[in-house]
């Protein structure tokens, strides 16, 4: 494990000098079912930062969003994390990722984004895992996260064995067996921090001749940190189509639209979720996009509210091969950031993707909820 960019910001923090720790995930880096947002895990870790070391100035990023995997994680990690220039990134879809190659890949690409980003950030992956079965994707991100040597916290193998060994019951820590309720996110927020504590210890113990990853107050730049903070590998593990995936929404593209309408209500940060999309309310309204891309996914919305309109995307023109897009989610927490992927490593070429609007829904009735596409992403 290379703990050098970790060690390096617990070392620039203890001498007073400025850290932002970002928290990028889906639901439980958000803070749900906590009873309040300061009792999630993500910020537990952050308080633990500014106790641990009370003359940095520690800033705080959180860009958790509910049901999303690591495929959106990627398109979006520029705009929600990136920019603010983060020193260190907890990555946790662990419970949102299925535990395939396709999303393997996927989180590889987010991974290098990270890694190689210019502010050069330390990486720590969280692995929750599900509370009533043990489900997560720790097992293609574990793989990931050895390749390139990163720090990891696994809760499969933490709080779960408890679980196991009936030291700890679920229904305790998790209401509905997967989002952990305030004792559930200060366990989380415990397993990180025995992590953070033994870098730490590991780190004081370190002259800086033993580990270039202590670094001289020179060279503290976060343009040196790429090279003094750790050599991680260049060629990815996975095919690593992902890696500079690009989300086409309102903002940068003007797709062909006939019937569809613009969204143009004002989006008021990345938890605000539909707006600034296109809007489709009528049969056979459609919107027709031209991208080069070898792999295309395209976001919209399911909606708890039924009937919801549903539509058809068409590729390339095969109109013989529809691919539906239910605008109906089956589930009841809340409307879904849904992402279906259309082409997976296909032909790196210009393709058309179109999408119109069906007739009516599955049984028959008229939909009353309009389809809203977010966005399509592409690589």
């Amino acid at each position: 494990m290379d703990e050098n960019r970790l060690a390096g910001c617990m070392k620039r923090a203890s001498e007073g000098k400025a850290l932002t720790v970002g928290f990028l995930g889906g639901s439980i880096t958000q803070d749900s079912l906590a009873s309040k947002h300061e009792y999630g895990y993500a910020y537990r870790t952050y308080l633990w930062f500014r106790e641990k070391f009370p003359r940095a100035e520690i800033s705080y990023v959180n860009a958790g969003i509910g049901g999303t995997s690591s495929l959106y994680g990627v398109s979006r990690v520029e705009k929600e994390m990136l920019i603010y220039q983060p020193d260190l990134v907890f990555v946790d879809f662990s419970v949102n990722d299925g535990a395939t190659d396709f999303f393997m890949e996927t989180y590889e690409g987010l991974i290098r984004r990270l890694l190689f980003a210019p502010s050069a950030p330390a990486v720590v992956l969280l692995c929750n895992a599900r509370y009533d079965n043990g489900l997560s994707a720790e097992e293609k991100h574990g793989m990931i996260g050895d390749y390139y040597g990163l720090p990891r916290v696994s809760i499969g193998s933490t709080i779960y064995q408890r679980i196991l060994s009936k030291e700890l019951a679920a229904s305790e820590l998790s209401p509905d067996g997967l989002h952990p309720n305030d004792r559930g996110h200060a366990l989380v927020a415990g397993e990180i921090i025995r992590l953070l504590e033994d870098v730490w210890q590991r780190a004081q113990k370190t002259t800086p001749e033993q580990s270039e990853g202590v670094i001289q107050e020179e060279e503290h730049s976060k343009e040196n940190r790429n090279l003094k903070c750790g050599t991680f590998r260049q060629d990815p593990l996975t095919t690593n189509a992902y890696e500079k995936a690009l989300r086409l929404t309102i903002e940068n593209t003007v797709p062909k639209r006939s019937g569809f309408l613009v969204d143009p209500r004002e989006k008021m940060g990345h938890l605000d979720h539909f707006k600034n999309g296109w809007i489709g309310k009528n049969t056979g309204d459609s919107i027709s996009f031209r991208v080069e891309a070898s792999c295309i996914a395209v976001q919209y919305r399911k909606s708890v509210q039924h009937p919801a309109r549903r539509a058809e995307l068409i590729l390339d023109g095969e109109s013989d091969h529809p691919v539906l897009l239910d605008g109906n989610f089956e589930e009841d927490w809340g409307d879904c950031l849904y992402m279906q992927s259309i082409l997976h490593h296909g032909i790196k070429k210009e393709h058309t993707v179109t999408i119109r609007i069906l007739p009516e829904d599955e049984n028959g009735k008229n939909a009353t909820i309009p389809f809203y596409l977010m966005s399509l992403v592409i690589a």
